[in-house]
């Protein structure tokens, strides 16, 4: 399932889902200056998944160029552990956990940017860990520092699951501090044209396969419950609505801080974010992107309109005309429900209206070292190729200026 599916399947662990933002048909024209002033952007979300080798990244990144992309999203930091030399977290668990032998955003950058795209750091912010099986490395922040993971209601901590995170708890001044140092750092030693954050809300949904986890409310540690009685006055039990609305301002106030962080160590870069493409439901797992916007607290956001629908698809497109007023709106799409020729209307009518998008993502149009979310076989290898066979053409006369009308 994709990050997006599970951020849309709102279940009954959630305590704060509203209705879906209603939306009307799309606009098929865009007036100027309705927008900011980046230029055009055809992007691609590369994972952590797909490279493991020096080799990977320079294929990665040859493939990106001839497919007609112009940045390459490329995730460096997943759950607290990151894919570039650093002194804070230590190495992913997809690189071994251990130095490869070579700098994978480095050696991104140098290969983007000698083919005149944009290297883009992609970072997952909140999630401290994926999977069943808790980490070995002792450095790892799940070790170090277990009293900044969410404790439910009833004093347990969230579980392991798998295939999906367990969450650093924003509530907690230490842990934002913590994440605006990793970033800075970041940001402070490479020259990264982009930094693009991921997850940064409660990744609180019901992980597929797992026992149900409904009625869990998270996070329910003393000190999170003492700095908001301390604001409010009250428990969360006592008023939810006051609780909901306190966890969505943290996680603003963690933007807030990464925002005011990253003008003190590099004031040009760029800070982006992927946001849930309906705001009241992404508001069910706190993230308030009205106010990020409103605040004028990230460059450009990416909206996740992951759906093989073209309706629903063009009316999320039509609401972000008027959400995204006055900001840089990268449409993002997903190749993932399959139909390629609904995924080259969804591009146009992308390109048509905001003159950006972004395509989730490489191992679902190209054979990778993928094979935790991602298939091999031969039979997936020819549905991929498959897709490239319909899709390249458009992307590559999208890189053109060209666009169906």
């Amino acid at each position: 399932m994709s990050r997006l599916t599970r951020f849309l399947s709102i279940s009954s662990l959630l305590v704060a889902a509203g209705p879906t933002f209603a939306c009307t048909n799309a606009s098929s024209s865009l007036s100027s200056g309705l927008f900011g002033r980046r230029s055009p952007e055809r992007a691609i979300w590369v994972s952590r998944f797909d490279y493991k080798t020096r080799d990977d990244v320079i294929t990665i990144v040859g493939h990106c160029k001839a497919a007609g992309f112009n940045t390459i999203l490329f995730q460096v930091r997943v759950n607290a552990t990151v894919a570039y030399p650093s002194s804070l977290e230590p190495w992913s668990e997809q690189l071994g956990g251990a130095d490869p032998g070579f700098d994978p955003l480095e050696t991104a950058i140098e290969r983007a940017h000698a083919e005149g795209m944009k290297l883009v750091a992609w970072v997952n912010v909140m999630p401290a860990w994926w999977g069943k099986e808790p980490p070995k490395d002792p450095n790892q922040v799940v070790n170090k520092h277990p009293d900044w993971l969410w404790v439910d209601q009833k004093g347990q901590r969230q579980p392991y699951s798998n295939k999906f995170y367990v969450s650093l708890n924003p509530c907690l001044p230490d842990v934002r501090h913590y994440i605006v140092d990793v970033l800075r750092d970041l940001a402070g030693r490479y020259s990264i044209d982009e930094l693009h954050l991921d997850y940064l809300r409660f990744p609180n949904e019901q992980p597929q396969g797992e026992p149900d986890r409904s009625g869990l409310d998270y996070p329910r540690d003393a000190r999170t419950v003492s700095l908001f009685q301390a604001e409010s006055g009250k428990k969360p039990d006592q008023d939810k609505a006051a609780w909901n609305t306190w966890r969505s301002e943290q996680v603003s106030n963690l933007l807030r801080d990464i925002r005011h962080g990253l003008r003190q160590t590099k004031p040009d870069l760029e800070l982006s974010v992927a946001v849930g493409p309906e705001p009241e439901v992404a508001l069910s797992h706190f993230q308030d992107y009205r106010t990020w916007l409103a605040e004028d607290l990230v460059d450009a956001v990416y909206p996740m309109n992951y759906t093989g629908d073209l309706k629903t698809f063009d009316a999320r497109i039509q609401s972000w005309v008027a959400l995204g007023k006055g900001h840089d709106v990268v449409m993002g799409m997903s190749l993932e429900p399959g139909n390629m020729e609904v995924a080259g209307q969804e591009l146009d009518s992308a390109f048509r209206t905001f003159h950006n998008f972004a395509v989730y993502s490489y191992s679902l149009l190209y054979d990778s070292a993928n094979t935790s979310i991602a298939s091999q076989d031969q039979d997936k290898k020819l549905e991929r190729a498959e897709k490239r066979k319909v899709l390249l053409p458009k992307l590559q006369s999208l890189a053109q200026g060209g666009s169906d009308t």
